[in-house]
């Protein structure tokens, strides 16, 4: 697997911007940039193949920014699926709950998260992911117990995220986060299993991402 840039060249020309800028830019800020509603439904109906969602499936998003991803798998989850959403943030939060309401969705719950706590339900899901927001935990190994506890036994967890390229570490972040802005795949590998999950494979994403995902033992009763 590789974790390189190679990506963010595809993004910078969609964005009509030349390769030079792309590492002042920053990737989360080109990728974010170059965004679209295509990019959305793309990437969800394979996040949802990677989940295994089935029908009536509970799902989670951890720091799910203005709600696109909420909105677009909480319609592919349908009436009988439920979507858990979370932010840090209290105007992201409202962004959220907005960008449901317009979608007319009632199978989503959107939850004030803390630093420490995605501050979900016990055993309330099937499947967790997190898009690009790991990099950005001060404290992983917390938010990693809260994201065992919150899946059910041989529940999966997504997580997406870019290797460290240039700039400088998230404030806050472990001393462990070095050589720029991101985090290593083995590092959220290391931490996810010291947090008791079992790591099944890591795969390029999009854009310069990967992907690790994880399952909750299946004999693992929740703590």
């Amino acid at each position: 697997m590789s974790t390189s840039l190679s990506g963010s060249a595809s993004a910078a020309k969609r964005l009509l911007l030349p390769a030079s800028l792309v590492a002042a830019i920053g990737l989360a800020a080109l990728i974010a940039a170059a965004y679209t509603a295509e990019d959305v439904a793309a990437e969800s109906a394979r996040l949802a193949q990677v989940l295994e969602l089935g029908p009536a499936a509970s799902v989670a998003e951890i720091g799910a920014g203005a709600g696109q991803m909420t909105v677009a798998m909480a319609e592919r989850l349908g009436a009988k699926g439920r979507m858990y959403s979370t932010e840090l943030d209290r105007d992201r939060v409202r962004d959220i709950r907005e960008a449901v309401a317009r979608a007319g969705l009632r199978n989503v719950t959107v939850l004030e998260a803390a630093e420490r706590d995605t501050n979900l339900p016990a055993a309330c899901c099937d499947a967790i992911f997190m898009r690009r927001v790991y990099h950005d935990l001060t404290n992983p190994a917390a938010i990693d117990a809260s994201l065992f506890l919150a899946l059910r036994p041989g529940g999966l967890a997504a997580i997406i995220d870019f290797a460290p390229h240039g700039g400088v570490p998230s404030r806050g972040v472990p001393a462990n986060r070095t050589g720029g802005h991101g985090v290593a795949a083995r590092l959220i590998v290391e931490e996810l299993t010291r947090a008791g999950f079992e790591h099944l494979r890591t795969i390029d994403w999009t854009s310069g991402m990967f992907l690790a995902l994880f399952r909750k033992p299946p004999a693992q009763l929740s703590r």
